[in-house]
């Protein structure tokens, strides 16, 4: 575990809300100077950081008094955008003292899942990055909507450390890491010091959400891990109350749970296709069309497909899930739903008899689709 962050050049680090909104009494400070002191320290010693932040939300219902969070959407908007003011201006605050400047980024699903918005945003995250910017990154809560939303910040820290194809992805949290269950409720459970990202078994050990502040879990940390590690990030998720825990991971302390990428990762381009959080619709596939995937490495022909779902246009991303419910692909596909509905279970030959035109024989070429394990 020591080499994981200790040999990062490029780090994403993610605190949640009940970290910087101290459990929901407003924007806690001293942590937020803490963590640009550690940070300040990191870009000192020639590493890239950008800090995904929670607490816009959480630090917007304090400040318009409400009791608990809200749960209509033009609520949580309108609490994302008081609260946002506070979080951007504690952080610019903390990082002057140390003179670094900060950006606030705020993003949404659809910026990261449009191709030319996606490649805009990490070129803007490399340039602030050149020039010794802290880049402060929360989702844009104050327009997203639940079809449009990332979700939970643990996997926008995800799709952030591939965006920019960081070493390591740091998840701070109130918790001190995995455990092989939930040590509130099994007195058995054991702490989780180092596994594989992705490894099946962590999902099951995993929980649901934990905070009344945020949504994210231990559930979604495992997750995230799971995506960061396409790219080839590892993960850690450590308690962000511990002291110096950024520099301590950074000098090669064991703190935290270590989730381990495998050495493969994904081209930026499938990267991207694996990425979406939502898709614009489904495909069932039959057993042989699976195989064909993911076996042979083949496209993915109309006459393997069962069944389509959605209501998407040519050249979105759709999922390819087979018989049993997994998805096994994702990909850009060459037909719209409606056209796809009808040519479902035929020869590649008969396209253009059915639709009156061929654009491909495929409807999902191989260069264009990603295989998910």
């Amino acid at each position: 575990m020591s080499g994981v962050v200790a040999q990062a050049k490029r780090i994403v680090v993610k605190v949640g809300s009940s970290l910087v909104t101290d459990e929901g009494r407003g924007l806690d400070h001293g942590a937020v100077a803490r963590w640009a002191d550690e940070i300040a320290r990191l870009r000192r010693d020639g590493r890239d950081v950008v800090l995904v932040s929670s607490g816009a939300i959480a630090e917007g219902v304090r400040r318009l008094g409400w009791v608990t969070r809200p749960r209509a959407i033009h609520e949580l908007q309108a609490a994302a955008a008081v609260g946002q003011m506070g979080l951007v201006q504690a952080y610019e605050a903390a990082f002057a003292k140390f003179g670094l400047h900060t950006a606030q980024i705020l993003l949404t699903h659809e910026d990261l899942a449009d191709r030319r918005r996606y490649l805009n945003a990490r070129t803007t995250l490399r340039t602030l990055l050149a020039l010794a910017v802290i880049p402060i990154i929360n989702e844009n809560d104050t327009v997203t909507t639940d079809e449009i939303r990332v979700g939970d910040n643990d996997t926008l820290g995800a799709l952030v450390a591939n965006l920019i194809e960081a070493d390591v992805l740091i998840l701070l949290t109130d918790q001190p890491g995995l455990y092989t269950a939930d040590p509130r409720k099994h007195s058995d459970a054991t702490f989780v010091h180092e596994a594989r990202a992705g490894d099946p078994a962590l999902e099951a050990m995993a929980g649901g959400a934990g905070s009344a502040l945020g949504k994210g879990g231990m559930l979604t940390k495992v997750l995230a891990a799971k995506r960061a590690a396409r790219s080839g990030a590892s993960t850690v998720i450590a308690c962000g109350r511990e002291p110096d825990v950024l520099t301590r991971l950074a000098a090669g302390e064991a703190v935290g749970t270590a989730l381990v990428a495998p050495p493969v990762s994904l081209a930026a381009r499938k990267q991207w296709l694996a990425d979406h959080v939502q898709l614009a619709g489904r495909l069932v596939l039959d057993a042989g069309a699976v195989r064909a995937l993911a076996v042979e490495g083949k496209s993915l022909l109309p006459i393997g497909v069962t069944a389509v779902d959605g209501d998407f246009d040519r050249g979105e991303v759709v999922g390819c899930f087979a018989p049993d419910g997994r998805e096994v692909a994702r990909g850009l596909v060459n037909y719209g739903a409606q056209d796809a509905a009808k040519i479902v279970r035929r020869p590649s030959a008969e396209i253009e008899s059915i639709l009156g035109y061929v654009d491909e024989v495929e409807l999902i070429h191989r260069d264009n689709l990603v295989l998910l394990g």
